[in-house]
């Protein structure tokens, strides 16, 4: 079986290199055609001889992902991607400009698990994994499609990163390495719906990204009947181990709470989730949920939004609503794919 050679690290390529009696710095040759000129073929490393190339051919394979649908929004230019893989899975991406770069949202699984009843991605379960090699392409195609150098990086796309706890770190790896794309950590934030052992496990590794925790609610019966992750990991477990991780790593958390109308939008859950969150080094990032058809849920009006909002600031907390770019397309994680499913 061919391996797949973009999910392998310098010093892995390395071996696999050497072990195929080929010398020790074409190793880096081919690291750089991959990670840095982003190459889908084998015969594009030109200043390799055709016989490597064939060896290369022979022994690995490069996953990338094709373009099956793009829309640009006439709004704001953020671009939604729908990628198929190799096996004929979909998943989707977003480029979002902004004015300190390009910033990619990628997606870890085909699908999700998580159950979370606002979510798009999770509506017909989860597929299977992804490999490093396959969140890497997601970058890589957006990059090599927009003739861009994409800074930021935010896994928020379909999946729950620590449900493939292993690929990530991988990718992470991967992706920050000064010998390829080279993507500085503080500029990758990493979402999750609050899976408590993961968040233990990433504090050990003290990496420097921003974790970002879906909240959402700021009780266990309201977080329970949205997010069935809940039920497993209670809020106060969760809590902890946020307030733990940023007192190990000194790195601010980011919560998002999705509002939802007339469920999480009140005042009273403003007020409730500012006690819950009382004296932690945080951010708080509202979003404008979005609207999907077989979800039900609503969205809050934007005077809600802001007294919301008004209630945690004045608490104390920093607090942004996040912009709601490519609204005209359906940019919210899960919706493409699904539309591609129906039919």
């Amino acid at each position: 079986m061919k391996k797949d050679i973009l999910s392998l690290n310098l010093q892995e390529l390395t071996n696999e290199i050497t072990a195929l009696g080929q010398p020790k710095f074409r190793a880096k040759q081919i690291y750089r055609w991959l990670h840095k000129s982003f190459v889908t073929e084998f015969s594009q490393m030109s200043d390799l001889s055709l016989s490597l190339r064939e060896l290369l051919n022979d022994n690995f394979v490069i996953f990338d992902c094709t373009i099956e649908k793009k829309l640009i929004s006439e709004y704001d230019s953020t671009v939604k991607y729908l990628f198929k893989l190799h096996d004929g899975e979909f998943i989707e991406s977003v480029l979002m400009k902004y004015k300190y770069g390009y910033t990619v949202c990628v997606s870890s699984q085909v699908g999700c698990r998580m159950g979370c009843t606002f979510c798009a991605s999770t509506l017909s379960g989860v597929v299977r994994n992804l490999n490093p090699s396959e969140i890497l392409s997601q970058i890589y195609t957006i990059s090599r499609d927009n003739d861009i150098r994409v800074s930021h990086i935010v896994m928020m796309g379909m999946g729950e990163p620590f449900d493939n706890y292993d690929n990530v770190l991988k990718f992470l790896q991967l992706v920050t390495d000064e010998n390829g794309v080279n993507i500085s950590m503080r500029h990758i934030s990493l979402s999750t719906c609050g899976i408590v052992p993961k968040i233990y496990s990433l504090m050990e590794e003290n990496l420097q990204l921003t974790l970002s925790v879906s909240l959402h609610a700021p009780t266990d019966e309201l977080r329970s009947s949205m997010m069935p992750v809940n039920k497993k990991y209670p809020i106060n477990e969760l809590i902890d181990a946020c307030r733990e991780y940023t007192l190990k790593t000194s790195r601010r958390i980011s919560f998002e709470y999705s509002l939802v109308k007339n469920v999480n939008d009140t005042d009273e859950c403003a007020y409730a989730l500012a006690k819950l969150l009382k004296g932690m080094l945080c951010h708080i990032n509202l979003i404008p949920v979005n609207e999907v058809t077989e979800t039900g849920c609503k969205k809050s009006s934007p005077e809600r939004v802001k007294r919301f909002s008004d209630i945690l600031t004045s608490k104390g907390f920093t607090v942004t609503v996040r912009r709601e770019l490519g609204s005209d397309i359906n940019a919210a994680c899960g919706q493409l794919r699904r539309s591609v499913q129906n039919k």
